[in-house]
């Protein structure tokens, strides 16, 4: 099934349609504030001119697109005026709409024409341009004449980028399905982490219309009520645990079902084996000790005596049980699967490949840091948390690509794993009513953190 899906990705009619939806996505009304519609377009269309799919076809499918999103923004806007405004996202985002409201005061019947190019109000201005009862007519030709300027402006530098970027980088032959994985992946996680994160919080559109079902269902209420503390139910962090659940067992099932590597960890490792140079080679041996379990003990002995001296025993033994089980989980996982690395270092023999430890230790340590830090901050502020623990994660996990000791199914199965545990940990903690961690001396910590990590990379050897 996965090479199934593979394959119908990189065909010309899928890649046509995903250019079409993106294109829909990026001017549909509010959506495209809040999907990548620039990296995405891009990326497509750089598969798509690697793919020598004709350039006419997927100007269409891009010019269809936008002229369906912007339809359709403006029709939701003529028809449904107050009930748009009233709800969410409009509802919690007022200033949205008065930014659109100045933009298409300012320029009137070209603000159609003009707001398809300028990114912040592009989404919105269909849809103010239906609420303010611009003539059908008018609004049609300046969406048609400014998707017509917009579609090879958009898709264009992607294609000549797909038709040049082979010979110029002398990439190796049939790895765009790992880059589109790796690249669609950090997308997506980013998307959940940022938005979706957001939505699942107390103040989200997701969480208000799952309590609001809930108060109509008399047998879940109690059960409901039962778990919220602070008035509020942890439901990220059962999302989080059911998605992760599920993931991790369907992906341990596709691993378990493919007695030899699967077509895209070959991808992976031709790619990494082109990519990898003496920096990088030193730069993964690093992490590789930073990941280590003397490494991961350097980094979290500063925070074990400062919790201790807080005398925040409670805190203190939710570390050390996330550090305990999924070097447990990871243990038995080895022996079950023993699953053969690509590459078997001296120090790694005896050691086999899924899931990677490195890997999963790594997004528990990560993970549950941004929770904690997360939870003291502003709802706003938090996507930069996440955003920065996706950017520690990532090297770490690649860096085992480059040393060609684990496949890239061995690191998708190690995240979906921490995850899983960072899950787990996070709704214990929110069982009961705790009081805030105190203040932390972050740049002493992170002194003390860095001094002792240093020491372990200098003075001893991976394990």
């Amino acid at each position: 099934m996965a090479d199934t899906l593979f394959a119908l990705s990189l065909s010309p009619a899928m890649l046509l349609l995903m250019v079409a939806l993106i294109s829909l996505l990026e001017s549909l009304a509010l959506v495209g504030l809040l999907v990548p519609g620039v990296v995405l377009i891009t990326a497509a269309a750089s598969v798509a001119g690697h793919e020598a799919i004709a350039l006419p076809w997927l100007i269409g499918a891009a010019l269809i697109g936008a002229i369906l999103g912007d339809s359709i923004s403006y029709l939701l806007g003529y028809h449904h005026r107050e009930q748009v405004t009233r709800r969410w996202p409009l509802s919690m985002h007022p200033e949205w709409l008065e930014r659109g409201v100045r933009f298409f005061e300012r320029y009137g019947i070209h603000s159609v024409f003009i707001g398809r190019f300028v990114g912040p109000v592009r989404p919105i201005i269909p849809l103010i341009a239906g609420m303010m009862r611009m003539p059908k007519h008018t609004f049609l030709w300046a969406n048609i004449t400014s998707a017509i300027l917009w579609a090879p402006a958009y898709v264009l530098p992607g294609y000549l980028l797909g038709r040049t970027w082979q010979q110029h980088l002398n990439l190796p032959q049939n790895i765009e399905t790992v880059l589109i994985t790796l690249g669609a992946s950090l997308v997506v996680l980013a998307v959940i982490f940022s938005w979706g994160r957001a939505q699942v919080g107390r103040h989200g559109f997701i969480y208000l219309a799952t309590a609001r079902l809930i108060r109509r269902v008399p047998f879940m209420r109690r059960s409901w009520l039962s778990m919220s503390l602070n008035d509020e139910v942890p439901l990220a962090s059962l999302l989080l645990l059911v998605i992760t659940l599920a993931s991790v067992s369907a992906w341990t099932l596709l691993v378990m079902n493919h007695q030899a590597p699967m077509p895209i960890d070959l991808q992976a490792q031709r790619l990494f084996s082109w990519l990898t140079n003496e920096p990088l080679q030193l730069t993964s041996l690093v992490l590789a000790k930073i990941g280590d379990p003397l490494g991961v003990t350097a980094l979290l002995v500063p925070l074990a005596i400062w919790l201790a001296h807080h005398k925040r025993i409670d805190a203190l033994c939710h570390w050390a049980f996330a550090i305990g089980f999924v070097a447990l989980l990871n243990t038995i996982g080895k022996m079950v699967f023993e699953r053969a690395r690509p590459q078997t270092p001296d120090y790694l023999i005896g050691s086999f490949s899924y899931p990677s430890a490195h890997t999963s230790t790594t997004v528990v340590v990560v993970g549950l840091a941004a929770a904690f830090i997360a939870a003291g901050l502003h709802r706003k502020q938090r996507v930069w948390v996440y955003w920065l623990a996706i950017t520690l994660v990532t090297p770490m996990a690649l860096s085992r690509l480059i040393l060609g000791v684990h496949w890239l199914s061995d690191l998708i199965g190690g995240a979906l794993l921490g995850l899983l545990v960072c899950a787990l940990i996070r709704l214990n903690w929110q069982r009961r009513v705790r009081a805030p961690l105190p203040h932390c001396p972050w740049g002493r910590l992170m002194a003390f953190t860095i001094a002792l990590v240093v020491l372990r990379i200098i003075l001893m050897p991976p394990v």
